[in-house]
Order: C-alpha cells, then sequence, then structure tokens
C-alpha cells in the first residue's frame, strides 16, 4: 500500500503521513509505505492518484492546500476533487498565528490596523510563495481589514522568518508549529491565531475573532482514494482511519505538532470538502487572491 505525499520529504505532510503509514500497516497487517511525489506545487503527486488504478493500494495524503486551494488558485487544475477522489477520514487540523517582528510598535492586533492603515503600502507581509496558505490567506486577512501592505514571497517559510528576526519583514501568517517557538521566545509577535479558540500553545494571544476580525481558519489533512474506489475497500479503509484517530499516541503526535484531530463522521466527509472549497473559493475570487 502506497501513501503518496505530493510534496517534498521532511515537512509537516510527510511526518504525519509517515505516523499515519505506521498505524495503518500495525491494523491491517501489511506494509504501507510513504512516497513523495512532489512537483508543480503538489499537483504532480495529486494528479498521478487521481488516475491510479481504484484498489485501495494507493492513496493520496492531501489536504486544504491541494484539495481546496489548487481548485480556487489553477485555472487548467488536471485533476477535480470532488469527482476524482473519495475522501476515507481527516486527520488532523492546524491553526495559524498571525505574527511580527518583535521590534514593530503595535503591541495588538487592532493597533497594528491603525498602524497599518496611516502607512499604505509602506509594510511587508512575507509568505512561503505565491499561491501558499502564507500567501493566500495572509491576503485575504489583510484586504478584507482595508490593509495595504506589500507581499514578499519566498521560497520556504523558514526563510520569512529569518528575514523577520532580522527586522526585514514586518508580518506573516503561517502555522502556529512553524512559528510558536520564535513567540515562546519573545523573538517575533503575535496578534492572533486563526482558530475557533484559543490554543495552549499560545494560551495568551486572543483568537483573530475575539480581536474583532472576522476570519477563522485551519490547515487542514486528510486521506484520500481514487473514486472509483469499491465502497467494501472505502469502508475498510474508513474503519481503519477512524481507528487510528481514536489511538492516543496518534493524538499526542498531532497535538505536540499544534494540532488536533479533525474526526469527521463518513456520510459528512464529502460535505466537509464541498464547502470548504466554495467557502475559500469565493474569498480567493472576492479579494483577487492570483499566483500569476
Amino acid at each position: 500500500m502506497k501513501l503518496v505525499v505530493p510534496i517534498g520529504p521532511g515537512g509537516g505532510t510527510d511526518i504525519l503521513a509517515r505516523h499515519l503509514a505506521q498505524k495503518m500497516s500495525e491494523r491491517l497487517k501489511q506494509a504501507a509505505v510513504v512516497e513523495n511525489r512532489p512537483g508543480a506545487g503538489s499537483i504532480v503527486g495529486s494528479e498521478y492518484v487521481a488516475k491510479s488504478p481504484p484498489d485501495g493500494y494507493t492513496l493520496l495524503v492531501g489536504g486544504i492546500f491541494n484539495m481546496v486551494m489548487n481548485k480556487a488558485l489553477v485555472r487548467s487544475l488536471p485533476y477535480e476533487p470532488l469527482r476524482d477522489f473519495v475522501p476515507l477520514g481527516y486527520l488532523s487540523a492546524y491553526p495559524f498565528a498571525l505574527v511580527a517582528r518583535a521590534d514593530l510598535a503595535p503591541a495588538t492586533l487592532r493597533e497594528f490596523i491603525a498602524y497599518a492603515k496611516e502607512r499604505p503600502g509602506k509594510l511587508t507581509y512575507g509568505s512561503a510563495g505565491l499561491g501558499t496558505l502564507q500567501h493566500v490567506w495572509g491576503t485575504i486577512l489583510l484586504k478584507s481589514l482595508g490593509l495595504e501592505l506589500v507581499h514578499v514571497p519566498f521560497k520556504a517559510a523558514p526563510a520569512v522568518h529569518q528575514e523577520m528576526l532580522a527586522g526585514r519583514v514586518d508580518l506573516m501568517m503561517d502555522n502556529l508549529s512553524a512559528v510558536k517557538h520564535h513567540v515562546q521566545a519573545g523573538r517575533l509577535k503575535a496578534y492572533g491565531v486563526s482558530s475557533a479558540a484559543r490554543t495552549r500553545e499560545l494560551e495568551g494571544v486572543p483568537t483573530l475573532k475575539e480581536s474583532g476580525v472576522d476570519f477563522e481558519g485551519e490547515s487542514w489533512f486528510a486521506l484520500f482514494a481514487p473514486a472509483a474506489t469499491p465502497p467494501a475497500i472505502v469502508a475498510i479503509l474508513r474503519s481503519t482511519v477512524a481507528d487510528i484517530l481514536r489511538d492516543a499516541d496518534f493524538a499526542a503526535r498531532v497535538e505536540k505538532d499544534g494540532g488536533r484531530v479533525l474526526a469527521v463522521a463518513p456520510a459528512e466527509q464529502s460535505k466537509f470538502l464541498r464547502d470548504e472549497i466554495e467557502r475559500w473559493g469565493t474569498l480567493v475570487t472576492r479579494y483577487g487572491v492570483g499566483v500569476d
């Protein structure tokens, strides 16, 4: 059994996939291996699984990045998430944090909004590249607030962190797990988290909604099979994933990375994906987020 990760090794998706593969191997009594197939912003690996034999042996570890954002941003996407895949189970969800360089004057989000409005085009926000969640969510959030900041894309998130630590980039919206250590150490300041409730990783940081900002979202991951996979195989795999989500060790690993287990009932799994595609696609269009 292959669990295809459509991005390179070493990142959060890859690590999660390897935890999942280990747990699946234990339960199904057969080898489950992770295969990285990066390329074209996760499109190569996703298309590969969409066109693989629907026999339950080639699965996709995907998420909001390749199932929702690619759909919203890429005009000629060679796969259709709702048509070409069947969800086998959602795995985990992670909040984002809005962070600023430590020496930026505003202490709170409300103060920052006023500060930025007085300086249109003078402040910068970084991302891990065009089309990434850091770029898309950062743009949606700032434009919804009527703020004009200059987007500075990098090739990876750690490069943005380094520029912020050096005082050369002002703001970033990034996965909590990636920036929490900088915030905890006082190297960056956090204005808010994107989840519905505060996170225990940064208990003193309010949610964006607590600060009066209408933004809520989590980066999520799930396991998918090609759409024509027989219902009996889908049922076995869904049952296996559901059992893994009840595994204390699996949950602990997710929570260690600042996330939470995301359990969605089988009857609601396709609706969850459809709702996410509609929600974020609408916002991408409304605020003119592009990758060109």
